[in-house]
């Protein structure tokens, strides 16, 4: 299967000593590729129990000559051995080679890995999390839960990750620290390099270091990126302890095998909870390594929080979308890093950028857009800014044209000119983020462009000023869906509605390397970026928190319990907006945006099996073969009662409805009062009739279980391809609410 190289958040290429082949996949002069291969478990299996008779049984699938050789650049053909997530190995191979491997006994599969790619001081006071009050205070703020981070590293003796009131590690801990001196403490308890053992994991690029803040970063007071965002920076579950494992590098990606590897260790080593803001293109389960190696985690009891990518707003652009895993899209916060522009003619237009100088002067400035004399001159491309007089002016810049926003302000300042104003796409349209730009600049909406490019055809000697603002706390159409969220409906698997929730992702203020004002005498270094790479974080601090307040909770539990308590409406009472400002569907909030405190007390939770999973899989039509490389045993679907993929005991209900109608069920568990008793509302998507049976449950015990069952059926012709609604189960304490996704045949 040809593997497929992606860009998220960063655009990252191989290895410059390594030739790449089209798809960004490694391939050296004699054709040696890293393949990922699945093999039966010995039949003995208690006597391959140690890893070294796991390795020899392994490598007795690999021809004779190169079972311990090394390849052109020294390294072991061998990659690694997988002791807990897979049972089977990497290793560096021809075509030829696989071909030959595929007639031993015991080989179920071998493909060439993917190379995945990477996907706060106001977000917990946004969520309602308060450092003295309430959910954050009786989780004990994760104390004693263990987050294991697989990013590009970590950056040690940053404050955010002081042991200040950490207690030790938990016995059950088996993690190694490849850090050097004693910058491992109570807080990184763990950090390896799985990309160069030679070296110790240290965050390079920064994504890392921001991720794991945002999970898990101690309290730091006066935290600001140029004075903006100020306050006391914290990570969703700021006493939880964090294992860090290097899997990326902004040069190399992050190969599959790589990031395979550290999720078979985590697994070894005790973790609680992992986050993993990493992403591929969508691929049936079974060759999607990440989501077999999430199979085998949560199995173990470890909740898996993934990024759901940042290819939005276009649809069916999620990764990340096995239903064991809990994907994450991303929202606005209520704060914005305010600026202004204000034109000639005086009318005032909002927008958002983090550098706001102070020394800049508020005065009218000559404004000019690109001459439109071709489709790339708007975007502001060094060539076109060369054939113009920017100097000293305020330039009008479109997104786009292949041109990152930050490096536009770069080029206008180098061509000369005195600030920026840039302007978003139309498919972008409300769609904004603060930068951190390198001149004056504000980013505005596409309505606002149009508006200015009015102005400046309808004046000879067209003028702008940029006035800033500063932090502003209290916008009421928060949270909003980001628009680079990926959106659904899932690829994968359409019976399951993906994304699961959203949550903070847009302007994030957390930890960073090195300081972005060239501060040289402090360690507080912050900045500010956007993506869902920051938006899983802040879901699998959450999911620490909820693992400390409820330690026996399954990660089916704990993922039921974020989804069925989640807002669907903002601040002001409204439904979620998306970038056009109107109402965002299903396929970009799923079950919505996320509410700590609520998930805490769900009232009702959709618990899966094991033999659920395997179940589902089945009626996916797998071959038995290839549900064994996920599950990592045995499976024959002729003896198993297969089922369809929307009859899973999923939280939420993914339905294609055609003339016939459709009956699933789902079983509740009770984790609330003894006594409770619930009757449903349904919120009734347009065009369908739905009856659900019975119509009330009751429980006189906590973990008792009520199933029921939902029928859809079309009534009416709808105009809409896709329609949506909500069944919640409602008692007086308690509102357990699933969003209804429904796309006509």
């Amino acid at each position: 299967m040809a593997a497929i190289l992606i860009s998220l958040v960063y655009i990252l290429s191989f290895s410059p000593t390594i030739a790449v082949t089209s798809n960004g996949i490694e391939n050296d002069a004699n054709g040696l590729q890293t393949y990922i291969v699945h093999v039966r478990k010995p039949k003995q299996e208690g006597n391959f129990s140690m890893k070294l008779d796991l390795d020899n049984w392994y490598r007795t699938f690999l021809p004779d000559n190169i079972s311990k050789s090394i390849d052109a650049h020294h390294r072991s053909r061998m990659v690694y051995g997988y002791r807990n997530v897979i049972s089977g190995f990497a290793a560096r191979l021809t075509a030829v080679e696989v071909k030959a491997m595929e007639t031993k006994s015991g080989f179920i599969s071998a493909r060439v890995e993917d190379i995945l790619q990477p996907q706060t001081t106001h977000s917990p006071n946004f969520l309602g999390l308060h450092q003295n009050s309430g959910f954050w205070k009786d989780s004990n703020f994760g104390k004693g839960v263990i987050i294991g981070v697989l990013d590009m590293g970590i950056t040690p003796g940053h404050p955010s990750f002081s042991d200040e009131g950490m207690p030790p590690p938990p016995a059950k801990w088996k993690g190694k620290c490849e850090l050097e001196g004693a910058n491992c403490n109570n807080k990184i308890i763990g950090a390896r390099n799985f990309l160069n053992k030679s070296e110790p994991p240290i965050d390079n690029d920064g994504h890392g270091t921001h991720t794991a803040s945002t999970a898990a970063g101690n309290f730091v007071n006066g935290a600001n990126l140029f004075g903006q965002a100020n306050g006391t920076a914290a990570g969703m579950a700021p006493l939880a302890h964090l294992a860090i494992y290097k899997v990326c590098e902004p040069d190399l990606g992050c190969p599959e095998s790589i990031v395979n590897a550290a999720i078979d260790a985590a697994v070894e080593e005790g973790v609680d909870v992992l986050s993993i803001s990493l992403g591929s293109p969508s691929l049936p389960f079974f060759a999607d390594a990440m989501a077999t190696a999430a199979f085998t985690a949560t199995q173990k009891g470890i909740l898996v929080s993934c990024s759901a990518g940042n290819s939005g707003p276009n649809s069916n652009t999620l990764t990340n979308e096995a239903p064991w895993m809990l994907t994450v899209g991303a929202s606005t916060i209520d704060r914005s890093i305010v600026a202004l522009t204000q034109l000639g003619n005086q009318e005032t237009y909002g927008g958002e950028t983090i550098f706001q100088p102070k020394d800049f002067p508020s005065k009218q400035l000559p404004l000019v857009y690109p001459d439109v004399k071709n489709s790339s001159s708007a975007f502001c491309l060094p060539e076109i800014l060369k054939s113009i007089d920017v100097k000293g002016k305020v330039v009008l810049c479109q997104r786009g044209g292949g041109t990152q926003r930050i490096r536009k302000g770069k080029d206008v300042k180098d061509a000369g000119g005195a600030a920026m104003i840039l302007m978003n796409d139309e498919l972008f349209d409300y769609g904004t983020v603060a930068d951190n730009h390198v001149l004056p600049a504000v980013y505005v909406s596409y309505a606002a462009g149009e508006r200015i490019k009015a102005y400046i055809n309808s004046t000879s000697s067209p003028t702008a000023s940029i006035v800033f603002k500063g932090t502003v706390i209290g916008k009421k159409s928060a949270p909003e869906v980001a628009v680079f969220s990926s959106r659904g409906p899932n690829k994968a698997s359409p019976g399951i509605l993906k994304p699961d929730i959203i949550g903070p992702g847009v302007s994030i203020l957390a930890a960073w390397p090195f300081s972005e004002e060239n501060i040289t005498n402090t360690k507080s270094t912050f900045t500010m970026i956007s993506g869902t790479s920051m938006s899983c974080p802040h879901l699998s601090g959450i999911a620490a928190l909820l693992k400390s307040a409820h330690p026996d909770w399954s990660p089916a539990a704990i993922k039921s319990a974020i989804m069925t308590t989640a807002d669907i409406v903002n601040l002001e009472g409204k439904p979620i907006m998306n970038h056009h400002l109107l109402p965002a569907d299903l396929f970009a909030v799923g079950a919505g945006h996320v509410n700590p405190s609520k998930a805490n007390d769900p009232g009702l939770v959709y618990e899966i099996s094991h033999d659920d999973y395997v179940r589902y899989l089945c009626g996916k039509n797998y071959t038995d073969q290839q549900i064994e490389g996920i599950v990592d045993h045995d499976v024959q679907c002729s003896k198993v009662s297969s089922i369809a993929e929307a009859e899973l005991n999923y939280p939420s209900f993914s339905v294609k409805l055609g003339s016939s109608p459709q009956t699933y069920n789902r079983t509740v568990t009770n984790v609330g009062q003894d006594n409770s008793f619930y009757t449903h509302h349904i919120i009734v998507p347009e065009g369908v009739k739905i009856i659900v049976q019975p119509d009330k449950i009751s429980f006189t015990e906590k973990n008792q279980k009520a199933t029921y069952s939902v029928t859809f059926i079309r009534d009416q012709n709808s105009n809409a391809s896709s329609v949506q609604g909500y069944l919640s189960w409602v008692s007086a304490t308690h509102t357990v609410r699933s969003p209804i996704a429904i796309g006509f045949e």
